[in-house]
């Protein structure tokens, strides 16, 4: 297999997997902001949800310019995943969800980041430069969900178990407790 066709390859793996992920969340986050009580909190749910849904549209763009389709059986999973997580939201209260968006954003931003390193080996550089923003984008979406999860009494038990979320006793703030896992 020539460099191109991996770096392709890969670019192609992760943009299906990042187009139907997308859908996952925006179907999950449209039943989250409707769950929460706090206006303000719903309000930038709701946003999130509507960058998730752009993000896709733009993947998805991305996957014809590269005469990819999107998997039948990942976009099925997906739907039914992000369904069920947000039938949830209304049954588990208000911290899972917030703590699984942000360690979910936490994979997300990754991801792009892997998608632009290989567009980029491809000389995709406008699909770089395009996933990087995408990247930026949900890393602040992390940033958010960090914020809501950081004083909960359940932080610390749960970060136990899903390794994911600030640790008070550190010292660090949540920007810096994010930028320090980043590669």
């Amino acid at each position: 297999m020539t460099d191109d066709n991996y770096h392709k390859s890969q670019l192609i793996h992760t943009l299906h997997m990042a187009y139907s992920g997308e859908k996952a969340a925006g179907y999950a986050y449209n039943a989250h902001w409707r769950s929460i009580k706090n206006a303000e909190q719903r309000a930038h749910i709701q946003k999130i949800e509507k960058e998730e849904w752009d993000h896709r549209a733009i993947v998805g763009e991305m996957l014809k310019f590269l005469e990819a389709k999107p998997q039948p059986w990942r976009e099925l999973m997906m739907a039914v995943i992000g369904r069920t997580v947000g039938f949830s939201c209304y049954l588990i209260g208000w911290f899972l969800p917030m703590y699984f968006a942000g360690r979910l954003e936490s994979v997300n931003w990754r991801e792009y980041e892997v998608a632009a390193f290989h567009a980029n080996k491809l000389g995709l550089f406008d699909f770089e430069q395009e996933l990087m923003r995408l990247s930026k984008v949900e890393l602040e979406h992390e940033q958010f969900f960090l914020r809501m999860v950081t004083n909960h009494p359940l932080l610390p038990i749960i970060r136990v178990f899903f390794k994911w979320g600030p640790d008070p006793s550190s010292g660090l703030t949540i920007e810096s407790s994010t930028e320090i896992t980043k590669p």
